[in-house]
């Protein structure tokens, strides 16, 4: 059986763009008569705060997406928070210690500010990393681990990474574009690349559909199923939304907020009219349910690199 899931981050309110990928990825799922799983992707404890998450929570359950497994469901892969699943990450960055995977990095953070003038990688990383403390000798990691705790991270192998994704086609990544990546900070904190990993591993997740944003971040999360002896999930990476103007939509403008939007009179079914409209789904903005969207879900326009939302449009949602 086929398992998707939408994994927010409650950092910020959910946002229309937040709303589209959720409804994309739910209608997928339903659409092949599949379960749905929510994950609070909740790693970064220090932004992440329970009040939005139980934002975000009553905001998917308003537009009528419902989730067969996840907060306040249950399932047998729980917990659904990351910040409760700190010990299967250890054990796998156990498991990537025994097999050489991964080194510590002493790199302060000026060192790594110094490496913004070298050319990028892949945007979800910055600038590659060059691979200073990679070869150190044992010496020299002793020496340097008394005044610094490392963070760790994974070497990133040298072969080509391909894969096809259901959206944007066949995809491929040179380990120069990549660069060897975090995957638990010098503080302690598990990276999301190993977390989201580990935890679509464990709750058997068969279908990743989430933003185009995230594209990039796959040929890591790839790289970490093969070391780890793990089956990848298939993936589609969808447009984003934007505004008039072509700005990608973000957490930071709290007027498109879910919140937003339903304080000022908007309807679960005016919005989800609008999404399926910008998505192919409809052929004009009209009211509709979560439900009567299922046979109406297709990919066919969502390869785009913004699917831009004007001023008429969010208009109408009132």
């Amino acid at each position: 059986m086929r398992r998707g899931r939408f994994a927010p981050t409650p950092s910020g309110q959910l946002h229309i763009g937040n709303a589209f990928t959720a409804l994309c990825a739910w209608l997928q799922i339903r659409q092949a008569g599949g379960q749905f799983v929510l994950r609070i992707e909740d790693i970064d404890k220090g932004r992440s705060r329970p009040d939005l998450m139980t934002q975000q929570i009553d905001d998917l359950r308003w537009l009528g997406l419902n989730w067969d497994e996840g907060p306040h469901v249950g399932g047998p892969f729980g917990p659904y928070e990351q910040r409760h699943r700190e010990p299967r990450y250890e054990e796998a960055l156990q498991q990537l210690h025994a097999k050489g995977c991964i080194y510590p990095c002493y790199c302060s953070r000026a060192e790594l500010a110094a490496i913004a003038s070298a050319p990028h990688g892949l945007s979800s990383e910055g600038p590659v990393y060059p691979g200073y403390c990679r070869q150190l000798s044992q010496d020299e990691r002793l020496a340097k681990g008394v005044q610094k705790s490392p963070a760790l991270r994974f070497a990133m192998p040298e072969s080509m990474n391909r894969f096809d994704d259901a959206v944007a086609g066949q995809q491929a990544f040179s380990a120069s574009e990549i660069g060897d990546f975090v995957v638990k900070r010098a503080d302690g904190m598990f990276s999301y690349q190993l977390a989201v990993t580990v935890d679509d591993a464990a709750m058997g997740i068969t279908d990743v559909l989430r933003g185009s944003d995230l594209l990039d971040s796959t040929p890591r999360q790839l790289a970490l199923y093969a070391a780890l002896d793990l089956t990848p999930p298939r993936y589609a990476h969808v447009a984003l939304l934007g505004d008039a103007e072509g700005s990608r939509m973000s957490k930071r403008d709290k007027s498109l907020s879910i919140a937003a939007l339903r304080a000022q009179g908007a309807t679960p079914e005016r919005l989800l009219g609008l999404l399926a409209h910008l998505a192919g789904w409809l052929a004009h903005p009209e009211p509709v349910s979560a439900a009567a969207l299922i046979p109406c879900f297709h990919t066919q326009q969502l390869g785009k690199p913004m699917i831009r939302v004007t001023n008429d449009q969010l208009q109408w949602l009132y």
